[in-house]
């Protein structure tokens, strides 16, 4: 069985192949896991939209009921250009979510965490926080200016 390393460097990598695609969007990655295998993954498409999330839980559909998610980066939690990510998560009814970095966006920050804590999610961050912090120092640093 993969360890939860292994399985959010998977969504490293996934959002590491879309770095500089995503517009002013970082590039985020999810992984979605149940039973020990992944039901469904993705990154933030080319443009910024739809976020990895989203993409993610309609490939897992139903599956992603009691699963666990590893996500780069906090999941959105306002209303833009789309739903807040946070929000799917909880409908979709995942167990765990497990976020490498929590997000400096003001709109988000510790935001979407707090969401899913109060839905009853178990939360935990900060695993592979060094390398997903790298991949998008250039949003950190333009958020936190």
């Amino acid at each position: 069985m993969k360890s939860h390393a292994d399985y959010m460097g998977r969504a490293l990598a996934l959002a590491w192949e879309h770095k500089g695609k995503t517009g002013v969007n970082p590039s985020v990655g999810c992984v979605l896991v149940k039973g020990g295998r992944v039901i469904g993954e993705a990154a933030t498409a080319e443009g910024g939209r739809p976020h990895a999330e989203s993409q993610a839980l309609i490939i897992a559909g139903a599956q992603a009921r009691g699963c666990d998610a590893y996500v780069t980066l906090e999941p959105c939690s306002h209303y833009g250009q789309t739903a807040p990510c946070a929000n799917a998560l909880i409908d979709a009814k995942i167990a765990r979510c497990f976020i490498a970095v929590i997000d400096p966006d003001p709109r988000v920050h510790w935001r979407g965490a707090a969401l899913l804590q109060e839905a009853g999610i178990d939360v935990r961050i900060g695993l592979c926080a060094d390398e997903a912090f790298q991949l998008n120092a250039d949003f950190f640093a333009r958020v936190t200016g």
